[in-house]
């Protein structure tokens, strides 16, 4: 069995990082928005502007993390507590 990088949230439908690579990803998604956050509201006018040049960049890289999770992590379900042993 392979190591998992992100285990199924016990409420709700998700993921949580539980390794060492998981919460790399999560710093890097993290890092990754705020530069992008920073470059295009150094160079946009208005808020709209900034609003307008993040979409498609925020939207891609969410996509992304949403991949590396699906690959790596547990199968996601919709769960409303512990698991039944």
């Amino acid at each position: 069995m392979k190591k998992l990088w992100f285990k199924a949230k016990n409420y709700g439908w998700g993921w949580y990082p539980s390794s060492w690579q998981g919460w790399l990803v999560i710093v890097a998604y993290t890092a990754a928005l705020t530069t992008l956050f920073r470059d295009v509201d150094a160079r946009s006018h208005s808020g709209s502007d900034t609003l307008y040049g993040m979409f498609i960049p925020a939207v891609a890289l969410t996509a992304a993390l949403l991949v590396i999770c699906w690959c790596t992590g547990e199968k996601p379900e919709w769960r409303w507590g512990p698991p039944k042993k």
